[in-house]
């Protein structure tokens, strides 16, 4: 994997148009501005005539200056409400563009996305709340073709962490059973203003049709993963048992935690982090059975 912003000769940088309006440290803002790291990142998102584009958090429009040019619809989507008239004033002559302000953990994507089937997302997530963002894009993945999300190195580790792994988690399981990722190539600091202390990495992450779990057990998968990993030290067998009473009351249906997992043919002494996707999935199965 590349370091794509470690390329020789001189570095270029996209021009600071929004400077009056400073980075917000209670938003996590830090604004790409390698041209050459903005160009890769669209270029990997590959619009194509017909696509819509989702960009969530255009920030000072590094990437959506690019996307307008080789889309033929781009939503963008700002929860910055003093970037918004900026980026209009900036964009105005785009009639291509449709910003929305708007908090994208809450807003109805596929309702922005729509009347279009499905749509590309595209977007350098504030460290913080990625998240929660990349489980909300997950949550609505029937409108999402596939994502090209810029993440913190350390994110993009645990979610592409084989099963074994002390990096594996409950976002690894969970972006796994709906989604291909790979890693594409990692960005070094200074790409950004203000200047984070952490590396950074885009990956693109394509979304299972169908998925590894079906629709109907998808929120009970996310139940047992949840409460598979609510306790890294301790056994499946024990973070079953302390499971939440909804979760906890069908695992005593089959007959105890020990049972379900017996049925599903994982040994109880072994931990969250070891379970492959398809052990989970046969777990999930079992607790479906009523």
């Amino acid at each position: 994997m590349r370091d794509e912003s470690k390329k020789k000769g001189a570095r270029s940088f996209i021009p600071h148009p929004f400077s009056s309006v400073p980075a917000k440290k209670r938003f996590g803002q830090n604004y790409l501005v390698d041209e050459r790291v903005s160009e890769r990142i669209v270029r990997e998102v590959d619009p194509r005539e017909g696509d819509t584009i989702l960009e969530i958090g255009p920030g000072q429009g590094a990437l959506t200056s690019r996307l307008l040019k080789s889309t033929d619809r781009l939503i963008a989507i700002e929860f910055d409400r003093d970037l918004v008239p900026l980026l209009r004033t900036r964009f105005a002559s785009f009639q291509n563009l449709n910003l929305v302000e708007a908090d994208a953990l809450t807003v109805d994507l596929c309702a922005q996305i729509a009347p279009a089937k499905q749509a590309k997302v595209v977007a350098n997530l504030p460290y913080y709340i990625s998240t929660a963002i990349l489980q909300r894009l997950i949550e609505q993945r029937s409108c999402i073709s596939e994502m090209v999300l810029m993440l913190q190195r350390e994110v993009v580790e645990r979610i592409t962490a084989p099963a074994g792994s002390s990096d594996r988690g409950f976002l690894t399981v969970l972006v796994e059973a709906y989604c291909e990722g790979e890693a594409l190539f990692d960005v070094r600091p200074t790409a950004f203003r203000p200047v984070p202390k952490v590396w950074s990495t885009v990956m693109r992450l394509r979304v299972r049709q169908p998925s590894a779990i079906e629709e109907r057990d998808s929120r009970l998968f996310w139940q047992i993963a949840s409460a598979g990993f609510s306790q890294r030290r301790k056994t499946i067998f024990n973070n079953l048992r302390s499971a939440t009473p909804e979760l906890g009351a069908r695992i005593d249906e089959i007959g105890g935690a020990a049972r379900a997992l017996e049925l599903a043919e994982i040994e109880a002494r072994r931990r969250a982090e070891t379970l492959t996707l398809e052990e989970w999935v046969r777990l999930t199965g079992v607790l479906a059975v009523q």
